[in-house]
């Protein structure tokens, strides 16, 4: 009888214990939604955060992760009249450069990892441009446009799975 009911408490804690398994102790937080989709944050977040990195993917503790997507412009003014866009960004297969304007010739494209190794450069052939990403391993990207070996834009890519 003792058995049976050591192991009831047992079963009756661990189950309790669950049910706060995704929660956090915050000092402030909440959500935000819009046309555009939604957003939930947290400030001051209790806990440490810890990230290890593997040849395939990275893994971060903590309550909620930072999920970026920046447009980095050019240094200094360049007097070309370019647009340019990535998408979609987070990628899976590959990536389309979609550019447009003035002057096409003379542009390149390069493709960088977190340490700013050169994983691909290749000339822009025309308005689109597919570059293959499902050989790559899942992490952050810098994918560099360039015009006469100065730099026009550069985009954070994000790479999954």
């Amino acid at each position: 009888m003792k058995k049976t009911i050591l192991v009831l408490g047992c079963c009756l804690l661990g189950w309790g214990a669950n049910l706060f398994a995704q929660q956090g102790a915050v000092a402030s937080g909440g959500e935000a939604s819009g046309s555009g989709g939604n957003a939930s944050y947290s400030i001051g977040q209790m806990d440490y955060i810890y990230q290890t990195s593997a040849t395939d993917g990275s893994v971060s503790q903590g309550i909620q992760q930072a999920f970026e997507i920046f447009i980095y412009t050019g240094a200094g003014e360049t007097g070309i009249n370019l647009t340019t866009s990535v998408y979609p960004n987070p990628t899976i297969e590959s990536l389309t450069l979609k550019v447009d304007g003035d002057l096409l010739t003379n542009l390149f494209y390069q493709l960088y990892d977190e340490q700013g190794r050169l994983i691909v450069s290749s000339k822009i052939e025309g308005v689109e441009t597919t570059i293959i990403m499902s050989q790559l391993a899942s992490a952050k990207y810098f994918l560099k446009v360039i015009n006469d070996n100065k730099e026009i834009k550069t985009f954070k890519i994000i790479k999954i799975k």
